[in-house]
Formats: C-alpha cells, sequence, structure tokens
C-alpha cells in the first residue's frame, strides 16, 4: 500500500506566505499562481527549513511574478474588442510595415486575420501569404503590437526562430528584446 502523502501547509518566509507540499519530485519547485498564491513543491525527505531559504532566496522573483500576474489579470479582464474594429486596427499597422516586405512578397500584401489566441500573439502562414494576429493583442502597448507585426513579417524572410530570423528582427527593430518583454 503506498503511503500517504501529508496535505498542504502554510507557512512564511522572506515575507512570502506560501503552501509547502512534500511530494516525490526530485527538486524544489516555486510557482505563483494566477491569484498571487505561492505554491512551493519539496522532495520529500526536504525540511521545512530548506523550503523557507529557498522561499527567503527568491522573494524578488515572487514579487516580481505576483506582479506579472496582476497586470495579466487586469488585461484580461478588459473586454475582447470586436472583431471588425481589432481587424481594421491590425491592417493599418500592418499597411505601415509591409514596405519593408513589399519586394520578398512580391508586392502582394498578406492577408491579415484575427482572432482570440491564448497561447500566442500571432502567426504567419507564409504558404498562404496570412498573419493572424491575436485580439488580445489589441490590449498591449504600441511598442509591443509593432514588434508583434514585425516578428510575423520576418517570418516570410525566415520560417524559423534561427539566428538568422532574430537578425531580421533587429535589423526593423534594434530594441526588440525590451519590445518582446512588454508583452510577458
Amino acid at each position: 500500500m503506498a503511503e500517504k502523502q501529508p496535505g498542504p501547509q502554510l507557512r512564511t518566509a522572506g515575507g512570502i506566505r506560501y503552501e509547502l507540499t512534500r511530494k516525490k519530485v526530485k527538486n524544489l519547485n516555486i510557482r505563483v499562481r494566477e491569484d498571487g498564491t505561492v505554491a512551493v513543491s519539496v522532495p520529500l525527505r526536504t525540511s521545512a527549513e530548506a523550503a523557507d531559504r529557498f522561499v527567503a532566496e527568491r522573494a524578488q522573483w515572487v514579487q516580481e511574478a505576483r506582479e506579472r500576474a496582476r497586470r495579466r489579470a487586469a488585461r484580461d479582464a478588459q473586454p475582447l474588442p470586436d472583431r471588425e474594429t481589432a481587424l481594421a486596427y491590425f491592417t493599418a499597422m500592418s499597411d505601415e510595415v509591409y514596405p519593408a516586405f513589399a519586394e520578398v512578397l512580391g508586392g502582394h500584401k498578406p492577408v491579415i486575420k484575427v482572432r482570440s489566441m491564448t497561447s500566442r500573439w500571432g502567426v504567419c502562414f507564409m504558404a498562404k501569404r496570412q498573419i493572424t494576429f491575436a485580439l488580445q493583442l489589441y490590449h498591449m502597448p504600441p511598442a509591443a503590437q509593432i514588434y508583434v507585426v514585425v516578428h510575423e513579417y520576418c517570418h516570410f524572410l525566415q520560417p524559423n526562430h534561427s539566428p538568422a530570423f532574430w537578425a531580421e528582427v533587429a535589423k526593423l527593430l534594434p530594441d526588440w528584446k525590451a519590445r518582446r518583454a512588454l508583452l510577458k
């Protein structure tokens, strides 16, 4: 018969209140949930004091993760724009970027589409000459939006995320890393 694991234990370390669970895992793991609560799982024989040290050492990271979760929740609470509004918006943004790619696209603009997506900001379908943007991108900062537009257009030059792809992105947006960080 399998040994029954004790339930989660509430603890505080480094100013962080967290839920400690002992499991059959190899490493100490920390997770900030969407609601901002913190869960820590540790190997069965790890002491509570070792878990406390682990959390205290990562207190700054936990606070930053909580802030990201708070911003994400606030953004997700905003209603999505209607498709027509979002399509017009991203088409106009695409039209600004298109001239840099007109030659490789043979003078034909890609088809722009929008839809709700939860794990991507945009998708480029090279064979169909189509770029689809997430409706959720509409609520992101303009600098981040332009980054996504350029990112998807660069897939017409490089189909993957190789160093050559990132070099193409950097040609148009030298600050692309800072812009991408706005999406996180």
